[in-house]
């Protein structure tokens, strides 16, 4: 009866062995999520979506008012310098143009006859005098007028890709109002909006990354710098408009493309921003868990400067290129053995 009992306790032992030795084994190796410490700036964990835009957009307008009576292209159209883009009805100009000429043609010839008068002393000098200026006025009003007629003719200034159009055909616009909105060949720059959370945590000159995923699996990347911030927020969303200029993007670059921006530091002076769950309070002390070259965690002291929306500011406590515990801080206790999964590295 007693070898019975001895034979039936044996399995439950060696169940009991092996679930302590799993445990051990679980403990020896617990899976923790890890970051590697760098020197970031407050906002390098946010990503803004924008899009691709030139340096530069002209809206082009006639310099007099009329009717267009042809636009000679639409959204999208490749322009070159001295290319007419639309055209005004010119009848109003020419009239115009044509009594120009003709007063000038009579001042011409009353300034002739009396050039002649006054070689034979018929007339004074200083009623040639009057002919001669009425002569220049005349000239002058028919160079504005000749210059007035060439206005109908709306031509591009610079190089480019035609955005928008503004005004149809049919339609009468007034002098300098907008026709066509022109891309200026170039720089190209990535137009985001910086909400209210994160307007103080940049700064105009700070390098950026830029994504573009566009129609490959593999996203093109750019690097950057935030060229304009403006100092007031968009009364609807509240949000500050901003341009990021590429510094090695190129004019082929499609404009309007969606691309994903990420701000960098531009100096290590802020110290390191890590996940507030990887920080383990201690009463009044803030301390991280550090992780050895052996897999073995080490409590460490360190000084938190400030907790941000983002993230704990350390500046002080870790080095650079450490790697620390980013979540689970409370089930840790020193020397524990752990299994390195990362949830990403802080650049």
């Amino acid at each position: 009866m007693k070898r019975s009992f001895i034979f039936v306790l044996l399995p439950i032992a060696l169940v009991a062995c092996g679930k302590k030795e799993e445990a051990a084994q679980a403990k020896a190796e617990r899976p923790a999520s890890t970051i590697v410490i760098g020197a970031i700036s407050a906002d390098s964990g946010n990503i803004y979506s924008g899009e691709i835009r030139a340096r530069n957009e002209l809206s082009l307008g006639f310099r007099l008012g009329g009717k267009i009576v042809a636009r000679l292209v639409d959204a999208g159209a490749v322009v070159k310098v001295g290319q007419v883009l639309a055209r005004l009805d010119p009848a109003d100009t020419a009239l115009q143009e044509s009594s120009a000429n003709a007063q000038y043609r009579l001042a011409e010839d009353e300034a002739k006859r009396f050039r002649e008068l006054r070689a034979k002393g018929f007339v004074s000098q200083s009623a040639l005098d009057a002919k001669e200026a009425s002569l220049k006025s005349a000239a002058a009003q028919a160079g504005l007028a000749r210059n007035q007629a060439g206005y109908t003719n709306l031509v591009a200034d610079r190089a480019g890709v035609v955005v928008a159009t503004l005004a149809e055909v049919g339609q009468v616009v007034a002098a300098g109002q907008s026709v066509v909105r022109v891309a200026q060949d170039g720089e190209r720059e990535v137009a985001v909006a910086i909400p209210e959370s994160r307007f103080a945590s940049l700064k105009v000159g700070m390098p950026a990354e830029i994504e573009l995923s566009g129609d490959s699996a593999e996203p093109k990347k750019y690097s950057g710098r935030l060229r304009e911030l403006s100092p007031a927020a968009d009364p609807a969303s509240r949000t500050y408009p901003a341009r990021v200029l590429l510094t090695n993007g190129d004019a082929s670059l499609a404009l309007g493309m969606t691309a994903h921006v990420r701000f960098s530091a531009a100096d290590k002076k802020n110290g390191f921003l890590v996940p507030v769950s990887a920080i383990f309070q201690q009463g009044e002390h803030a301390a991280v868990w550090v992780v050895g070259q052996d897999k073995t965690v080490m409590l460490r002291p360190v000084t938190v400067a400030a907790y941000r929306d983002e993230g704990a500011q350390i500046s002080a406590g870790v080095a650079e290129g450490e790697r620390i515990i980013s979540a689970g801080v409370h089930k840790l206790t020193a020397g524990d053995k752990v299994q390195i999964m990362d949830s990403g590295k802080a650049q």
